[in-house]
C-alpha cells in the first residue's frame, strides 16, 4: 500500500514537473522571440534615420527617430536647393561676362574659340612678340615675361575679333620656353605661330611696324596688312631705345600708342609719368581699339592711373 501510494506520489510529482517545464520552455520562447523583434525594430529604425521611410510602410519607428528623420530630409532638401542656387548663379555670371547664350555648353564654347582664332590667322590682324632679346634677362624677369604672354594670350581668346600671334626668335631649348611651360597650362597648346625665326626676316620688311614708346609716330590705326611688333622686354630689363634702334637698324617703320594725344599727365606722389607697358597692356589696348575704333576707350583700358596719365576729359 505503502509502496503504490509512493509510486502514485511520484507520477504526480513528474506530471506536474513535465508541466512546469512546459510552461517555462512556452515562456522562454516567447520572450527570446519578443526580444528579437524589438531588436528588429530598433536595428531598422536606426538604419532609416538617414533614408526615407516608404509611404503605406508597416514598419514603426519611435516618435524620436521619426522627429530625426524629418530634420535630416530638410537638411537634404536645403543642401539640393542650395546647389541649384549656386549652379544658377555660376551659370548667370558666365553669361554676363561672356555675353553668351547660356544654353551653350563648355565645349562649343571652345569650338567658338577655336574658330575665332583659326579665322584670325587666315584674315585678322598680326602681331609679334619679338623674344629675340630674352638671353641677358634674369630668371624673375623671363618669369615675369611668361606671365605677360599667358595673359597677353588670354585677352585673344576672349576678344570677338581676335589678333593672330607670333612668337619670332624663340627656342625650344630657351629658358623661357621652361617658364612658360611651367607657369602657363596648357602652353603647348596655345593656338599661335611659334617660330626661332626672327620677325625680320619671317615678314616682308615693309609689312612691319616695331611698337616702341620711343617712337615719334602715333600709331592712328591697325592695318590688317600690317604685322605689329612688340619687344618681348620687361620693366627691369628695359633700356632707353633698345627696340626703336633695332628697328631702325632693319629699317622698320616704329609707332608709338597716342597716350600724349588723348591723354595729360597727372599730379602724383613720386611725380612718376611713364609711357612704358607691359606687352599684355599693350596688347588689350590694340585688342580694344580694334573693336570699338576709339582711341580714349581702348587706352582707359590700358593704361592705369599709376603710369602718371589720364585721359584729357578726366576729372582728376
Amino acid at each position: 500500500m505503502d509502496w503504490k501510494l509512493e509510486g502514485s506520489a511520484r507520477k504526480t510529482d513528474s506530471r506536474v514537473l513535465q508541466e512546469k517545464e512546459v510552461i517555462l520552455e512556452d515562456t522562454g520562447e516567447d520572450s527570446i522571440s519578443e526580444s528579437f523583434q524589438l531588436l528588429q525594430i530598433d536595428v531598422e529604425c536606426e538604419h532609416l534615420e538617414g533614408e526615407t521611410l516608404p509611404t503605406g510602410s508597416a514598419m514603426w519607428c519611435s516618435k524620436n527617430v521619426q522627429r530625426k528623420q524629418r530634420h535630416w530630409e530638410k537638411i537634404v532638401a536645403a543642401k539640393k536647393s542650395k546647389r541649384k542656387q549656386e549652379k544658377e548663379r555660376r551659370k548667370a555670371n558666365r553669361v554676363e561676362n561672356s555675353g553668351i547664350c547660356p544654353q551653350h555648353s563648355k565645349r562649343f564654347l571652345r569650338s567658338l574659340t577655336k574658330e575665332r582664332l583659326l579665322e584670325a590667322k587666315h584674315s585678322g590682324p598680326r602681331l609679334c612678340i619679338d623674344l629675340s632679346m630674352t638671353h641677358h634677362m634674369s630668371k624673375k624677369e623671363l618669369s615675369r615675361l611668361a606671365g605677360q604672354i599667358r595673359r597677353l594670350y588670354g585677352s585673344n581668346k576672349k576678344a570677338d575679333r581676335p589678333f593672330w600671334i607670333y612668337l619670332t626668335g624663340f627656342t625650344t631649348d630657351s629658358h623661357l620656353y621652361e617658364e612658360c611651360l611651367r607657369m602657363n597650362d596648357g602652353f603647348s597648346s596655345y593656338l599661335l605661330d611659334i617660330t626661332e625665326e626672327d620677325c625680320f626676316s619671317l615678314f616682308p620688311l615693309e609689312t612691319l611696324v616695331y611698337l616702341t614708346p620711343d617712337s615719334e609716330h602715333a600709331l592712328e590705326d591697325v592695318d590688317l596688312n600690317k604685322v605689329y611688333i612688340l619687344g618681348g622686354l620687361v620693366d627691369e630689363s628695359i633700356q632707353k631705345k633698345v627696340t626703336f634702334q633695332k628697328a631702325q637698324e632693319h629699317s622698320v617703320k616704329t609707332a608709338r600708342l597716342p597716350i600724349q594725344e588723348y591723354m595729360v599727365r597727372c599730379q602724383n606722389r613720386k611725380n612718376y609719368h611713364s609711357e612704358i607697358l607691359a606687352i599684355n597692356q599693350v596688347f588689350d589696348i590694340l585688342s580694344a581699339y580694334f573693336e570699338t575704333q576709339n582711341w580714349p576707350e581702348a587706352l582707359k583700358k590700358g593704361v592705369s592711373s599709376r603710369k602718371g596719365y589720364i585721359l584729357q576729359n578726366s576729372v582728376e
